[in-house]
């Protein structure tokens, strides 16, 4: 049907917005990580698996790490050339 005059186009792939929603996603899921460490060291909620302290650093420390160091690597990647 696009073959009619006047009939909408189909509209390019907008790879800007899907290049954000990615780099967001992968912040919040170094914060999503970073947030459950926080619970597991403090200890407070009973919905959890008791895990040990350390593991809770551990995953404080991953969940920093994938909110900062990938986007930074990505939008390296994606940066378009002058």
């Amino acid at each position: 049907m696009s073959d009619l005059p006047g009939a909408p186009r189909d509209p390019a792939p907008d790879h800007a917005a899907a290049r954000f929603a990615v780099l967001q996603l992968v912040r919040l899921t170094g914060a999503v990580l970073a947030f459950a460490g926080v619970l597991v060291v403090s200890g407070k909620p009973t919905w959890l698996p008791q895990l040990p302290e350390g593991a809770g650093y551990v995953l404080i420390a991953i969940g920093m790490i994938d909110f900062f160091v990938p986007p930074m690597l990505l939008a390296r990647r994606w940066k378009s050339k002058p």
